[in-house]
């Protein structure tokens, strides 16, 4: 530990598995204090004894609520008196065309992953001007800047999430907040793990084989994991990145500068003039 948190809080949003807690836990070993977040108790007081004692709080919530959203700030403050990082990390991944997606499901995407980003920033924001400044990271995904098939609902909030991003950044940089976004590829969260059974079992591999299956035309043939984005959340998190604001870095293996052309080409052996 080098203690580049020390004497920090953070609220972590779907801080309970997955990028989440891989982010709480690095947080904790760099000297935060953190409090996870979710909807599910259970789970986040396992995840929370997981770590050193006195080191994470919990609070149960949906975020799709502003008032479980302000209660997850005040709890941050109850646990350990001040709050300097947000991480709204959670979010859900419904698929289906625009066609053919309920739109219950649309409306709850757009309601977590975009709108719970935004009542969690509004109520913290205040708190962050109390201390001097502070960081929020929103935890995007490529499919804000890419498109995913028939995934209409997550690459609209993801993108939202962007322009959410800049907008703050450009409001509260005066006060000393910082805000940045991590968008990351394929990772073997729970959740991805879930997507791609039915393309593991079809192929006969784990869903580890399926996650090399759809990243094997990017330059980093496999899947992140959670534990190699959580580095660079400490990055934004701490004092090291305080000239760093608005920006959007991706976590991808390089998918995103694949052309999808040379990619087909690559598929029969070939390259570009031959």
């Amino acid at each position: 530990m080098s203690g580049r948190l020390n004497e920090k809080t953070a609220l972590i949003t779907g801080g309970g598995a997955g990028i989440g807690a891989a982010i709480a836990k690095a947080f904790v070993d760099e000297g935060a204090k953190v409090v996870v977040t979710g909807r599910g108790r259970e789970k986040l007081e396992a995840f929370a004894a997981t770590l050193p004692e006195g080191t994470c709080a919990v609070c149960e919530g949906d975020i799709r609520k502003a008032e479980d959203a302000e209660a997850m700030v005040e709890a941050a403050i109850k646990a350990f008196g001040k709050l300097d990082i947000l991480i709204n990390n959670a979010g859900i991944d419904p698929p289906g065309t625009v066609t053919d997606i309920p739109i219950d499901q649309w409306l709850a995407t757009i309601d977590t992953n975009l709108n719970g980003a935004f009542y969690m920033t509004r109520f913290s924001i205040p708190k962050l001007i109390e201390r001097g400044g502070g960081s929020i990271i929103n935890i995007s995904s490529i499919s804000g800047v890419r498109a995913i098939p028939a995934m209409p609902a997550y690459s609209a909030s993801k993108a939202g999430l962007i322009g959410f991003t800049n907008a703050v950044a450009l409001d509260y940089g005066s006060y000393g907040i910082r805000v940045n976004l991590i968008s990351p590829g394929s990772t073997a969260t729970d959740m991805l793990k879930n997507k791609v059974k039915g393309l593991a079992d079809s192929q006969g591999v784990d869903v580890y084989g399926a996650f090399g299956l759809i990243t094997r035309f990017n330059p980093i043939k496999r899947a992140c994991e959670p534990s190699e984005i959580a580095p660079l959340a400490v990055f934004l998190a701490s004092d090291e990145s305080r000239f760093v604001t608005g920006q959007n870095i991706l976590i991808d293996g390089g998918a995103t500068v694949v052309s999808p052309n040379g990619a087909a080409m690559s598929l029969f052996g070939k390259a570009w003039g031959e």
